[in-house]
């Protein structure tokens, strides 16, 4: 096969034209558009760089022994995509158009890379995901499932699941779930997302948020145009006087397990913070991200069970089953609810229907309450792992939060101080956590204090590695 001739200053290009001998020995009812995919691709990967001169259609289907007509078919598709240009009597080029693509795509998954022991919170043990129950529900979903159901869903959510979900949340959480005001979302990302733009849109600038509380929240709330104000937490929730002098209107809450320092808001703070919301009319969103999973006794019942009409409640299944699933809900008072609907439809026209109906038949048959249950007690082992491992490498620790969720605070004792150095250190050693600190509001500040305070993850971490872990920690603190 005769190479094609370059443009001056550009490389040989023969390299490239072999990319086109597989596609000229294709069957012949498919080797046209193989031809175009692989000349196609032959520009955007640079190995055809632009200005490179082609050879005429005649020599080049002589050289692949193909039809003339075929490669003038391929030279006529791609100049009308703008990969190629061509002249009468100038021949045929590369374009400008084109530039190559990247060789690979990256991951910007949040991970622990090279972590010989990573303790940061928020991810649940994604080997407990149910891949037989999962796979058996999404067979029977595929057989059942009507054609339509596979259409463009209403925006809350197909009413099978709605419906499934009100009862659930009823039974488990003690919430008053009117499926009409459920809307299924892409976890609580999503939900915080619609509230913030409704919240906007009700001329709402400003939004309340625990600190220490989720660093997430700001940046979501951001993007709806809305500022993250801290408000600081005592032992009983979110305190009530910053809450009222601050002017808010709004106010984010982790009732049923606060994140991150474990406590369950008290019921005079649950009261107090309902008894604000209706004085000011105003609105609290509150984020059951954990409220399953409790180990002392039954699980905290959710705020929006005392007053369904000033509190927006929304939870997902990314600690129960997998945050990948991308699949949670949010249950708003009725005067938020068409707003909302309306957000939704014209951000993505609904969550995939068929995740949707596979979710529906996984609650209809009892494998949720399965799946939490054998969370719980693997969960529990962990936690139990965690305070005995951290009792015996860092004596004289204080650890909290450990009653219920995924994560506890570990207080050390001043000798393992300041944190900048233990953290520095055990980074050294390969092991992943997360202070307290950054779960403060840079713009609230934090007390100083010589101790060094963690949140530290465990349900993701097996009972050897945790133990292993610590004592790595442990060993790199005193180093």
């Amino acid at each position: 096969m005769k190479p094609p001739q370059s443009a001056p200053g550009t490389g040989a290009a023969s390299a490239a034209w072999e990319l086109l001998l597989p596609a000229a020995a294709a069957p012949a009812r498919t080797r046209g558009r193989s031809l175009q995919a692989a000349l196609r691709e032959a520009v955007r990967s640079g190995r055809l760089a632009p200005g490179t001169r082609l050879p005429s259609s005649r020599d080049l289907a002589a050289d692949l022994g193909v039809s003339r007509g075929l490669v003038t078919e391929a030279y006529e598709q791609l100049t009308a995509e703008g990969y190629l240009r061509s002249g009468r009597g100038a021949g045929t080029w590369v374009g400008a158009a084109a530039r190559a693509a990247r060789p690979r795509a990256h991951d910007l998954a949040p991970r622990s890379p090279g972590a010989r022991a990573d303790f940061v919170p928020g991810t649940p043990d994604l080997s407990l995901f149910p891949r037989s129950a999962w796979a058996a529900a999404q067979r029977d979903v595929l057989a059942d499932l009507p054609h339509q159901d596979l259409g463009y869903p209403d925006p809350r959510g197909l009413p099978r699941l709605r419906t499934a979900l009100a009862g659930l949340l009823a039974r488990r959480r003690g919430v008053v779930a009117d499926p009409e005001r459920i809307v299924v979302v892409s976890g609580v990302a999503q939900a915080t997302t619609l509230l913030g733009f409704a919240l906007h849109a009700r001329g709402v600038r400003a939004v309340g948020v625990e600190d220490p509380g989720s660093p997430q929240h700001d940046a979501l709330y951001a993007s709806a145009g809305v500022t993250a104000v801290p408000l600081p937490v005592d032992g009983e929730g979110v305190a009530l006087e910053p809450l009222r002098a601050s002017g808010v209107r709004a106010v984010v809450t982790t009732p049923a397990h606060q994140f991150p320092t474990g406590i369950a808001y008290s019921a005079d703070r649950r009261a107090g913070l309902l008894d604000w919301a209706r004085e000011v009319d105003g609105i609290v969103l509150e984020d059951d991200y954990d409220g399953d999973f409790r180990y002392d006794r039954a699980p905290v019942g959710a705020l929006q069970g005392l007053d369904p009409d000033h509190v927006a409640y929304t939870g997902s299944v990314s600690k129960s089953l997998a945050p990948g699933l991308r699949l949670g809900w949010l249950l708003v008072p009725e005067s938020w609810a068409e707003e909302i609907v309306e957000r939704k439809r014209t951000m993505d026209l609904g969550h995939p229907a068929l995740d949707q109906a596979l979710f529906a038949r996984f609650l209809e048959r009892g494998d949720y309450d399965r799946q939490l249950r054998r969370c719980q007690r693997a969960y529990r082992e962990r936690r139990d792992a965690l305070v005995a491992a951290l009792d015996e490498h860092f004596p004289g620790s204080e650890v909290s939060g450990i009653a219920a969720g995924l994560h506890v605070i570990a207080t050390l004792p001043e000798r393992y101080g300041p944190e900048e150095r233990f953290l520095a250190r055990v980074a050294e050693a390969g092991v992943a956590v997360r202070p307290l600190s950054s779960c403060t509001h840079p713009r609230a500040g934090i007390a100083e204090t010589k101790k060094v305070r963690l949140v530290l993850g465990y349900a993701h971490v097996p009972p050897a590695r945790i133990a292993e872990g610590v004592r790595l920690m442990a060993q790199a603190a005193t180093g």
